[in-house]
């Protein structure tokens, strides 16, 4: 929302975005696909359930979400050994 209250355009939000990218002195190839790709990633790493990620990116078919859990391999794997230590 606006401050005036109003829903904001697509457009509108990614003038904001890329304002904060500016400014932040970060990379100016951000894009929508980029901060999806982050978003996934990042709730996945929190612990969150490949459904639920699903569900908010609004995939129909859970072989879409699953692309975005061979980037955190390493957390699978500590997990794996915490429950499984001698597993190799």
């Amino acid at each position: 929302m606006s401050r005036g209250g109003k829903k904001l355009s697509r457009e509108k939000l990614w003038v904001i975005v890329k304002k904060y990218v500016r400014r932040l002195g970060l990379n100016d190839r951000v894009s929508a696909k980029t901060l999806r790709r982050s978003f996934a990633t990042h709730l996945l790493s929190g612990g969150a359930d490949l459904r639920a990620v699903q569900n908010l990116l609004g995939h129909s078919i859970i072989q879409t979400t699953q692309q975005y859990t061979h980037v955190d391999r390493d957390r699978l794997k500590a997990i794996h050994h915490r429950f499984r230590p001698r597993a190799e």
